[in-house]
């Protein structure tokens, strides 16, 4: 199960990875070909293309913890909607299923939480 989570991980940095330097690269590139000859400004570095994607991304979206609300609310209200339509019995064989995959459950912490 480990051995599974941390493909996952690795997959997911690089990817992020090579996202991150290829938008770097290009946003170098278009700045360096179009910003000194049009506006007579710098020439940047790549390190400060990268600088200029993660302010843009603040600036325009809000930052990540804005992103991670809207997505964590959004996802909430799926899935109230979606236990909402559910069984009991169908609620339990989710919950099980939830259970064996990830081996915990949230009901597990709240029961160690009142006994403790």
């Amino acid at each position: 199960m480990k051995r599974w989570w941390l493909l996952k991980v690795a997959k997911f940095i690089v990817i992020f990875s090579v996202i991150v330097v290829g938008l770097g690269f290009i946003v170098m590139q278009l700045w360096n070909m179009l910003i000194p000859e049009l506006f007579k400004g710098p020439e940047i570095t790549f390190l400060q293309s990268i600088g200029l994607l993660l302010l843009s991304h603040i600036l325009f979206r809000g930052g990540p913890h804005h992103w991670h609300s809207r997505h964590r609310e959004r996802w909430r209200k799926h899935w109230e909607q979606k236990l909402a339509s559910m069984s009991p019995d169908e609620r339990e064989k989710l919950k099980a299923e939830w259970k064996r995959r990830c081996g915990w459950y949230q009901e597990e912490t709240e029961e160690k939480k009142s006994t403790a």
